[in-house]
């Protein structure tokens, strides 16, 4: 009886061996969607747009390969070296993805991607306050004073040239008795603009008590007629 036991314990162990064997040599199928990173972009241009931000591939593999697969690590390189001003297109080379041993992809879309480029510019421009809030009552905001007065931003020429100036980040007023001096970060307004250096700045804002309000002029009294 226990030589049978041990036989049919023996059977049940193999077959769990094979099963698991048969059930990671398998293969499937599954889709992702890796983030596209350009790279190598020429000095004087700037990506103002590219046609996705992710490829999406099928990979067939097997379940011990799919465990092995990261998909958080992956991406897809494209190199914008020797690109030039306007669109260009890069074919999607499924070589440029490393995958695990036990995996490859099958399919992928988008065959191809665009990326539009343009001329890269600097400028310096003024740097304006951004103040909110109301000071307490019986004051008023009075001068403001940024140092420096201007930044240098860069980016696509056609943002930079229509920026006049940049803001400060929020600076509170409300409640304030006295002057307030704050160092903040200034913001460009373009999608493709950012601050070409030190991006940092001194705020100093008065805080004045507020001016004594005029009087009412008198009217005049009308003259009295003279008697007859």
């Amino acid at each position: 009886m226990f030589s049978n036991l041990r036989y049919k314990f023996v059977a049940l162990v193999a077959a769990l061996l094979l099963w698991g064997v048969s059930h990671s040599t398998s293969s499937v199928e599954r889709g992702f969607d890796i983030p596209v990173v350009p790279g190598n972009v020429p000095q004087d241009l700037v990506i103002t747009g590219q046609s996705t931000d992710a490829v999406n591939i099928r990979v067939r593999a097997t379940n011990a390969a799919l465990r092995r697969l990261s998909v958080a690590d992956l991406s897809y390189p494209v190199d914008l070296a020797g690109a030039r001003a306007g669109t260009t297109e890069r074919e999607v080379e499924l070589a440029a993805m490393s995958l695990p041993r036990g995996a490859q992809i099958v399919s992928r879309s988008p065959a191809s991607l665009e990326f539009m480029l343009e001329r890269k510019s600097t400028r310096a421009v003024k740097v304006r306050a951004d103040i909110d809030g109301e000071p307490a009552a019986g004051f008023v905001v009075g001068d403001v004073s940024i140092e420096p007065a201007r930044l240098r931003i860069a980016g696509a020429r056609s943002e930079v040239l229509r920026l006049s100036e940049v803001l400060t980040e929020t600076i509170d007023v409300a409640g304030a008795n006295a002057s307030l001096e704050k160092k903040v970060r200034a913001t460009p307004g373009g999608l493709h603009v950012w601050i070409d250096g030190e991006n940092e700045v001194t705020v100093r804002i008065a805080i004045e008590p507020a001016p004594e309000p005029e009087p009412a002029p008198t009217a005049a009294k009308p003259k009295r007629k003279g008697k007859p």
